[in-house]
């Protein structure tokens, strides 16, 4: 039998009780991995275990290819008209929304983020997200196209089937709906793998499925390791497309899995190294606040992290005082307190990776202007970070570190902060702050990257694309164009009086 987690939480912006099975997902059923074994989760504000769940093998990904077959020739897929798929996605939002506040608290719990910040920000958005696509479920059409008037020809957008969803910890609820929502409300079935740091909130929306009355099979969840259970579904040759958030580095692996097995569609959304660039018009106490909200929001683990601040030299010294005010100002803390807005990183192991990049900034020359620290005595918090005197070769400029560290770098003019600006292999996101609106549009149309903001950061919505250039991914989350990512495109030709 599957362990039960149950956890009572008496803090002060959030009391109550939960308890729910921690197995795998399988055919509508919660069951142990068939090795038996277990993944501890640890609680990154004190590194002490929270709970364990089932561990997953390739084996379970076999059976739960079995089971979403299974539903999506029988209850799902082209069985299940739009109408019906848009009314459980729907359900589905209600209870999400009507449990708001204990997957917030398990959000903050097993990945460390701050608990008004998720309740707020993840499950609201989650919500949102389920329902905009629940309103796309029964609006996939194709086109009649004219070819002349003995021929009628017309395509069908079919769902693929049986796809599999491999998702990071850094947003763990929200990529789990960015991946599913979509997928459903088109027809296909998934087989879904959470991260091993932060599979709570996954297994918790298990439960709330079942209880909206989606079908077994028709959504599978198997908590494992990257090398086994993501490989597992990256190379399965009964899954037939892939959708991976994560790094750049696993994403090759994940495009090099589907490629050697069934040449899988695949959608990556990757790492980013965004420039957030401020010139000398800009409202300074804005583009002070939207710089610190782009780097120090989520602890700095957003794959579109504005991680290098440009700032032109006219304004430079009064927004490096600014911002320097504002990073100190940061209340880093419990996840449960009502005024943390920062967090500890995820796991030890992230801990330990941005303190690489930390000391790696300080020996190749780079100057530590505040930070640069771990935060308090136990945990993996790290203060907010800002390096000066950088050079663009240096790792902190080029690699993403996925934490609160930032880069201030000092430009000239429009053409020397494009050049600097788009002088990375990464193209996720970028920002402009100026009052000059030719300014911010022109500049914003020569920075390569997926998503711009202009005088702000770090907005997103559930009706607008979000995807990257160059080697922040393939293909686009959110939005109409998401819907592609999960429909194959069938034309057929119908002969009305055409002989031989």
């Amino acid at each position: 039998m599957p362990t039960v987690f149950t956890h009572e939480f008496n803090t002060p912006v959030y009391k109550g009780k939960v308890s729910f099975s921690t197995g795998l997902f399988i055919n509508g059923q919660f069951v142990d991995g068939s090795d038996g074994t277990t993944i501890d989760v640890i609680n990154p504000t004190n590194g002490t275990v929270v709970t364990s769940v089932s561990e997953g093998t390739p084996r379970d990904v076999d059976l739960a290819v079995d089971a979403a077959e299974k539903a999506f020739e029988t209850t799902w897929g082209l069985n299940c008209p739009g109408s019906k798929r848009g009314l459980l996605l729907n359900k589905l939002a209600a209870l999400v929304e009507e449990h708001t506040e204990e997957l917030a608290a398990l959000e903050a719990l097993d990945n460390g983020k701050a608990f008004n910040m998720a309740r707020s920000g993840d499950v609201a958005l989650a919500v949102d997200c389920i329902r905009y696509y629940a309103g796309w479920a029964d609006k996939i059409t194709g086109r009649v196209l004219e070819t002349g008037e003995d021929k009628f020809n017309y395509t069908r957008h079919e769902p693929i089937g049986v796809v599999g969803q491999i998702i990071p910890w850094n947003f763990p609820l929200l990529m789990f709906v960015w991946k599913i929502a979509p997928a459903l409300a088109t027809g296909n079935t998934i087989v879904i793998k959470p991260s091993e740091f932060t599979p709570l909130t996954a297994i918790r929306m298990c439960h709330l499925a079942q209880e909206a009355g989606f079908p077994a099979g028709v959504l599978n969840v198997v908590t494992g390791y990257g090398n086994t259970v993501g490989h597992a579904i990256s190379s399965h040759m009964r899954i037939h497309k892939v959708a991976f958030t994560g790094s750049t580095l696993v994403g090759r692996k994940v495009m090099e899995a589907a490629a050697k097995s069934n040449l899988k569609n695949i959608t990556l959304e990757l790492g980013g190294k965004s420039p957030n660039i401020v010139f000398n018009d800009a409202d300074l106490d804005q583009a002070v606040n939207w710089a610190a909200f782009g780097i120090y929001f989520n602890h700095g683990q957003c794959c579109c992290a504005g991680s290098r601040i440009f700032v032109q030299e006219g304004v430079y010294d009064e927004f490096l005082k600014r911002f320097t005010e504002k990073s100190r100002s940061i209340k880093v803390g419990d996840p449960f307190a009502p005024d943390t807005f920062q967090g500890p990183q995820v796991s030890e192991i992230q801990y330990n990776r941005i303190m690489g990049y930390i000391e790696s900034g300080k020996s190749q020359g780079a100057k530590v202007h505040i930070g640069g620290e771990r935060h308090g005595n136990e945990g993996y918090f790290i203060q907010p970070t800002i390096f000066l005197d950088s050079s663009p070769d240096m790792r902190i400029v080029q690699e993403e570190i996925f934490g609160p560290v930032s880069v201030v770098i000092k430009f000239k003019d429009e053409e020397d902060v494009v050049r600097q600006a788009n002088d990375t292999v990464y193209g996720l996101a970028a920002a402009v702050f100026t009052r000059d609106v030719s300014r911010a549009i022109t500049t914003a149309h020569k920075l390569k990257a997926g998503t711009l903001w202009v005088n702000c950061y770090n907005q997103l919505h559930s009706n607008v694309p979000f995807g990257g250039f160059k080697q922040s991914g393939i293909g686009r989350e959110l939005g109409e164009y998401a819907l592609s990512n999960y429909t194959e495109v069938k034309a057929v030709h119908v002969n009305l009086g055409k002989k031989m």
